[in-house]
């Protein structure tokens, strides 16, 4: 149904015959093949996936992927919002570095001569390439005339050899279309669901990975750095029907949101733990999955691309959400929150040979840590001053000993700062150094985080400690 299509093939056939695609390797030399790097982020995609333990969305691809690599079973976003948890990894900084809190502000504001990943790689002889959404590029939707597919806001042109964003075709906006009032945000333009008609090509998503099977059937010297951006499942969701068709509303169950006593208020993001009426919250839950599944589908299309074009087993794979997403827990149902559906999210990465591949680990991670660790894969330094380290050992072995914690960290209205540190054990959250309150979850007995025991006095050495790793990190004082 993509109509279109041959011409954008020959359209981006031509540009790539016009970059310089030769070895990087000067005329004479003889080294060992460097590995390529499969980049892969999916929008707002949290833990609601089957290699996660969900046993209602259907992720055949994803979890294909999650046995072939090792699967990180707690690894954390820096900041649960996309344009700053994507600058976050893509740099290696954490936010209070970067001064990045928001989706309107580009890297190089704030940061002007920072080095990100995939300009280390292009500067070190990568061909570095830019599908849809990795950097915060435009959101296309078909109700905003001004959004228009090729605009480059908050990208970042110095890592690219290549880049392209993508748009739906006109059938593919077009559909059964409900607006869901008591959305992430009310009455915001992205707050409805789309059973869109068209095939998979119809989507950004599909056009998306046709672009990026096109620049894996080029044939170059150079080892890739292809980053390949899925905007599903953020909202708006969208996906074709037959998506929405493989989970009928009354299949579906929502989660109980759970108590909010002895919750600091500012730790939510609204009033009240529900929104509108549990029909509606019924369709945001089916198309949610709906654009899971959806985007599972292109993520298998990609993977099996990678090896028919015969780049599999030279290829470091790397899967991951931005950061999670509420399904309804809390009685939330977006980002932006310091609790743990929001900050942790879906990590893979598949290092041809190591040796621990096929396993998973429950080790505390963070996203920081893909800089350093994509680097010593691919035999190069890494620029000095990067916040995480390299996550190499866990590779190789799991369960290898590792006592590093996770930091996420949220700023709310009228600049209070929250900051939440995630040990094996423990969460602790602080809002505003503590003036607007503090939260502590036990997970060995609440892993739902429901039951805040930061002011009970048996847990006062516990406090303690978890404040003085926010403190080391840069956190309240």
């Amino acid at each position: 149904m993509l109509t279109a299509l041959p011409t954008r093939r020959v359209a981006l056939l031509a540009l790539l015959s016009s970059l310089s695609l030769g070895s990087a390797t000067p005329s004479g030399t003889v080294s060992p093949p460097r590995p390529n790097v499969l980049f892969i982020v999916a929008d707002d995609l949290c833990t609601h996936v089957g290699a996660y333990g969900d046993k209602v969305v259907q992720t055949p691809h994803f979890d294909a992927l999650a046995a072939r690599g090792v699967r990180f079973d707690r690894a954390y976003a820096q900041y649960p919002v996309c344009n700053p948890s994507r600058i976050s990894f893509l740099s290696g900084l954490r936010p209070d570095t970067t001064r990045i809190y928001g989706n309107d502000v580009a890297l190089r504001t704030t940061l002007p001569d920072a080095v990100t990943l995939p300009q280390r790689l292009r500067e070190n002889g990568y061909f570095t390439a830019s599908i849809s959404k990795i950097f915060h590029v435009s959101q296309w939707d078909p109700r905003r005339p001004d959004d228009k597919p090729g605009t480059w806001k908050l990208d970042d042109a110095r890592s690219w050899d290549f880049r392209v964003n993508t748009k739906p075709t006109e059938l593919g906006a077009k559909g059964d279309r409900l607006h869901l009032a008591g959305g992430p945000q009310p009455n915001d333009v992205l707050n409805y669901r789309l059973m869109a008609e068209g095939d998979d090509d119809d989507q950004d998503d599909g056009q998306a990975v046709r672009d990026a099977i096109t620049l894996l059937e080029a044939k170059r010297a150079q080892p890739f750095f292809l980053a390949v951006g899925f905007r599903r499942p953020h909202a708006a969701w969208i996906a074709p029907k037959k998506y929405f068709d493989l989970y009928p509303l009354a299949s579906l169950r929502l989660p109980d949101p759970g108590p909010r006593e002895g919750v600091p208020p500012i730790a939510f993001t609204n009033p009240t733990p529900n929104y509108g009426v549990p029909e509606e919250m019924l369709k945001m839950l089916q198309a949610y999955y709906a654009s899971t599944t959806f985007m599972d589908a292109q993520l298998g299309r990609l993977l099996a691309a990678l090896e028919r074009t015969g780049h599999a087993a030279n290829t470091i794979i790397v899967m991951i959400g931005d950061h999670g997403w509420h399904l309804g827990e809390h009685g939330l149902w977006h980002k932006g929150t310091l609790f743990e559906e929001s900050a942790r999210a879906p990590l893979v990465i598949v290092a041809p040979g190591a040796r621990g591949n096929g396993r998973a680990t429950t080790r505390i991670v963070e996203f920081v840590d893909l800089f350093p660790t994509l680097a010593e894969l691919c035999g190069l330094p890494a620029p000095a001053g990067l916040a995480g380290v390299s996550l190499r050992p866990l590779l190789e072995n799991p369960a290898a000993p590792w006592s590093r914690p996770a930091f996420t960290q949220m700023l709310r209205a009228g600049n209070k700062m929250g900051r939440s540190v995630r040990t094996e054990r423990w969460r602790y959250t602080e809002w505003d150094e503590g003036r607007a309150g503090s939260e502590l979850y036990d997970h060995a007995a609440d892993p739902g985080e429901h039951i805040n025991v930061a002011a009970h006095p048996r847990h006062a050495v516990t406090v303690g400690e978890l404040q003085r790793l926010l403190r080391a990190n840069g956190g309240s004082r």
